[in-house]
């Protein structure tokens, strides 16, 4: 980025350089959009800003202060900021004097800032130095409530000791006892070893027993199916048989209903081809009676008598 002048260095028309003194590196050059740099980077910019504060007197003590201590201080080395920039002014470019004033403003509200969290942080100092007032008088406290406990904790154990004493002895009568109790018990597991022994023996011999019978009823449940299938297979035999003879009976019944229908057919056939003979007998001597003139008086009973 070209200017006219460098308020920094003074130098004339071209690249700008660094407004750090004895820098002299150039202004990279910037995106050209807000205020002109002044400063080859952020670590120039820091000493530069470093190097003009003022040191402030320390106070009275040569100890800390407080928090508000801070802040005066804070304020005062803004007022020295504020004073510098002032006077720095004229020889500035008015958007550079106007954002050096908002990087003053800026760091006086951040010592303000840093001020109220120091404020906060030594309320935070004083409520946990409280807390921890009370934790040790709770410490205290339980630490005495502690060494009752274990007074008492003491003479229970003491007195655990000698029931424990007296346990051993009772365990130790208890065991004899058991002891005796259990070799009677083993004598009598072993009778009854040799007795479920000699039942199990019966019990083998009596399954040998049930599976020989089972194995003979089985066999001869086999040959009642046998048998049974046999008598089936006969049975459907005289069955089929019985079906074949009662079809063979249907059959030459319908048969002989057919041959009874069609000779009652054939007759019915005659007799209407015999009824159409005399009619036509009868319109043929009915024409001839009139052709001749003749009353037709005994045509009827002539054509009955025929008919008859």
């Amino acid at each position: 980025m070209t200017q006219t002048a460098d308020a920094g260095t003074g130098t004339g028309t071209g690249t700008a350089e660094c407004k750090r003194p004895g820098c002299g590196n150039p202004i990279p050059p910037g995106a050209g959009r807000g205020r002109h740099r002044v400063f080859c980077g952020d670590d120039c910019a820091r000493r530069y800003h470093n190097d003009a504060r003022i040191p402030v007197p320390a106070a009275p003590g040569g100890g800390d202060g407080g928090p508000l201590d801070a802040l005066e201080q804070a304020l005062r080395q803004a007022a020295v900021l504020a004073r510098t920039v002032r006077d720095q002014a004229a020889a500035l470019d008015p958007a550079r004097v106007r954002a050096d004033i908002a990087d003053a403003e800026a760091g006086r509200r951040r010592a303000e800032a840093a001020a109220v969290t120091a404020q906060a942080r030594q309320a935070e100092a004083e409520a946990e130095a409280q807390a921890l007032a009370e934790a040790l008088q709770a410490a205290r406290d339980d630490t005495a409530a502690a060494r009752d406990d274990a007074q008492r904790e003491q003479e229970t154990a003491r007195a655990l000791a000698a029931e424990l004493d007296q346990l051993r002895r009772d365990t130790a009568e208890q065991a004899t006892a058991a002891a005796k109790a259990a070799a009677g018990q083993v004598t009598a597991a072993r009778d009854d070893t040799a007795r479920f022994q000699r039942e199990r023996d019966d019990a083998l011999a009596a399954a040998r027993d049930a599976r020989t019978a089972a194995e003979t009823e089985t066999a001869r449940a086999r040959q009642a199916e046998a048998d049974a299938r046999d008598e089936a297979r006969r049975a459907r035999d005289d069955a089929a048989r019985e079906r074949e003879a009662l079809r063979d009976g249907h059959n030459a019944q319908l048969e002989a209903q057919r041959a009874l229908t069609d000779a009652e057919r054939a007759r019915a056939e005659r007799a209407e081809a015999q009824l159409e003979i005399e009619r036509a007998d009868r319109r043929q001597l009915t024409s001839h009676i009139t052709s001749n003139g003749h009353e037709p008086t005994t045509a009827p009973a002539r054509s009955g008598a025929r008919s008859k």
